[in-house]
């Protein structure tokens, strides 16, 4: 069997950009790499967005690669619009902006790096199993067999946190549609970051619109609640947000899917020595939003910064005070799934947005924190800080 020193199982977001970083740093030249995924990362299959602040490049070292990176940002804003059925504000993001990456031109710009080193591979197969075995590795796919050093898997595994009821699960699944209208209906200049005017029905809904021109759009339909739809009611909805911007033709260029797990569950206790779960098998995915570009960004850094000194992967963890803000935010959402709209309103009606968004970067004082939280409704909250604290949930 061959031998290597590090394999991914998965080339998803987390792998390529712990890669990537692996390749920028220059530590690791004299190490073996393999990936592995069934997924040749060809097609525009996801859209990922964030915000960061005005000329920050969204990855790497500016003096090495910000060019580079700037280069595959899509689309920025400078102005969002947050609106539920009785209010509409349009929030000024200064210092920040809103930035769009489309997938393929991430993997491109991965899978190019890559090419440009020997000692780093990728093999189009699926990973059927891996394991650790004393002082090694196996990874199995269909056809063949790996030895390693050490694994990096991002294959998500549901039933971890389906078997269990301690941390609720959620789901963000969306459906989402590029179009091109034949009216000039679109602020390019402004993302609707949250509409929750359309209808709740139970849950927390609410379409996301991604304008890149004055007749172009991404429109999704977004829910956090732990059932799917059937792919007919996304549709349905978008079609009914599209009339309702006065759109009358137009023509679907594009569509895009997805289905985000939302939980708090300490996936990091599955890491052995050798093996560490990155990604949303990990934990990556920031539990209360769902989003996970800028979360793997800092994952990855950390990461590859953690191999330069440790090899023991059961070492990689830290549990902050935000992991346990996300597990009450998704306590309350879990319980009460139609809560989720009078949440962030509450936020966003007259909280400051740069400080809301500095809060779900995760890089708030505590007296920010309070700030923030003190905004949201009090009673849903407070039931889930006690529920944590009595075990009674």
């Amino acid at each position: 069997m061959q031998h290597y020193h590090y394999i991914f199982t998965g080339s998803g977001l987390s792998a390529l950009m712990t890669v990537y970083e692996m390749i920028l740093s220059g530590k690791f030249e004299d190490k073996t790499i393999l990936l592995i995924d069934e997924n040749p990362k060809k097609s525009n299959d996801r859209t990922w967005c964030f915000w960061d602040e005005k000329n920050t490049p969204p990855f790497g070292h500016p003096s090495e690669r910000g060019e580079i990176s700037e280069s595959i940002i899509s689309k920025k804003w400078n102005s969002a619009l947050f609106a539920d059925e009785h209010f509409k504000r349009d929030l000024e993001l200064i210092p920040y902006q809103y930035k769009m990456i489309r997938g393929l031109d991430f993997y491109n710009l991965v899978f190019d790096l890559i090419t440009q080193h020997n000692n780093i591979h990728f093999l189009h197969q699926k990973v059927v199993d891996f394991q650790e075995l004393g002082m090694h590795c196996v990874v199995k796919t269909e056809t063949q067999s790996f030895t390693c050093n050490q694994i990096f898997n991002s294959i998500y595994t549901p039933e971890l946190v389906k078997k269990q009821s301690k941390y609720p699960l959620l789901q963000q699944h969306f459906i989402g549609w590029f179009i091109k209208s034949k009216e000039t209906v679109f602020n390019e200049n402004q993302v609707t970051f949250m509409d929750f005017s359309v209808e709740q029905r139970g849950n927390t809904r609410f379409m996301y619109v991604l304008p890149t021109s004055t007749t172009e759009a991404l429109l999704e339909y977004t829910l956090f609640s732990a059932d799917l739809l059937p792919k007919e009611e996304y549709e349905a909805e978008i079609k009914k947000y599209i009339e309702k911007l006065g759109i009358t033709e137009y023509e679907i260029v594009e569509k895009e899917q997805g289905n985000i797990p939302m939980t708090s569950y300490p996936f990091w206790k599955h890491n052995s020595k050798n093996i560490i779960n990155i990604g949303s098998v990990g934990g990556w995915t920031k539990a209360s939003t769902g989003y996970t570009f800028k979360n793997t960004i800092k994952k990855s850094k950390q990461l590859v910064g953690f191999l330069s000194s440790e090899s023991d992967f059961r070492k990689f963890h830290r549990k902050d005070k935000f992991w346990f803000y996300d597990l009450l935010f998704l306590d309350v959402l879990y319980r009460r799934n139609d809560l989720g709209s009078s949440v962030f309103s509450s936020l966003f009606k007259k909280g400051n947005p740069t400080l809301i968004f500095k809060f779900l970067d995760e890089e708030t004082s505590f007296a920010e924190d309070l700030k923030v939280m003190l905004k949201c409704p009090k009673v849903p909250f407070i039931k889930a800080l006690l529920g944590r604290i009595t075990g009674l949930r």
